[in-house]
């Protein structure tokens, strides 16, 4: 399985972080000077050229996805403490869970435990740490959703996607044609050397 759908179970001493932590601004302000330094390594770009509130839109994407993707096929809603990760320097960020699988899909519980209860207190700490418009991080959110779905062979899964994004914070973020999404915002990754614009961005051409 793709590692953006796994939440390993949860072992004491395993070197997690508690997910609570990333709700502190000097750890999130921590990890986007990682994945900068690591981007700027990687493919040899003068960091001059990486605004660092890009890396954040794009970090937050990807820890996005993290927190979104193992729900639409595995019935686990965490709380916050239940929610554990490791930092790594790049790549899908290891993440841990130790709430119990609930009886069945539910999207509202999608909505309420992990949409609003995980992914919107971490987005604020990104708007205010960088400057980052709402809806860019939000459209960011959609993508993310948008995407793990595409991975998946699950009507329901899209099914899910769409309810999502006819509610509050997700509504007017994105459109959804079938199984084809596409933003109206962008979550600013062309703006780094190379960067390009995603299959969703609202800035790519028909």
């Amino acid at each position: 399985m793709n590692p953006y759908f796994v939440w390993e179970d949860h072992a004491p001493d395993a070197g997690w972080r508690p997910f609570t932590d990333l709700l502190d601004p000097a750890v999130v302000a921590e990890r986007v000077a990682v994945a900068r330094d690591t981007l700027v390594t990687m493919f040899g770009l003068d960091p001059a050229t990486v605004p660092v509130r890009v890396v954040a839109s794009v970090t937050f994407l990807g820890v996005a996805s993290r927190l979104l993707a193992p729900p639409l096929i595995t019935p686990r809603y965490p709380a916050p403490e239940q929610l554990y990760w490791r930092p790594v320097p790049g790549g899908p960020w290891p993440m841990a869970c130790d709430a119990p699988a609930a009886g069945g899909r539910s999207t509202a519980a999608l909505h309420e435990r992990v949409l609003l209860g995980l992914v919107a207190p971490l987005l604020a700490v990104f708007q205010d740490g960088f400057r980052l418009s709402p809806k860019v991080l939000w459209g960011n959110v959609s993508s993310a959703l948008a995407g793990a779905a595409g991975q998946l062979d699950d009507p329901a899964a899209w099914a899910t996607v769409a309810e999502l994004l006819d509610v509050a914070p997700l509504a007017g973020t994105a459109d959804l044609h079938g199984r084809a999404l596409r933003r109206r915002n962008c979550c600013l990754y062309y703006r780094i050397p190379g960067g390009g614009t995603c299959g969703d961005c609202v800035l790519r051409r028909s």
